[in-house]
């Protein structure tokens, strides 16, 4: 649905980053591991709950 506020792996907040994240990913022109970088998002964990992460709460609020 939306993204955890934590990584649930380490802790680390992440959940303040994907607004950036998606706007400068959705323009195309940016490698998202430089993205990543800097947002300072170092951790394998904490990079993968932000790049596997997929927006669903347009998806599925029709339902409530």
């Amino acid at each position: 649905m939306m993204i955890p506020v934590r990584c649930f792996t380490c802790g680390n907040v992440i959940g303040e980053h994907w607004e950036e994240f998606k706007e400068r990913g959705r323009e195309g022109d940016e490698d998202p591991a430089k993205v990543l970088d800097e947002l300072g998002v170092d951790r394998h964990c904490c990079r993968r709950m932000m790049v596997s992460h997929r927006d669903l709460v347009d998806v599925v609020s029709p339902y409530q």
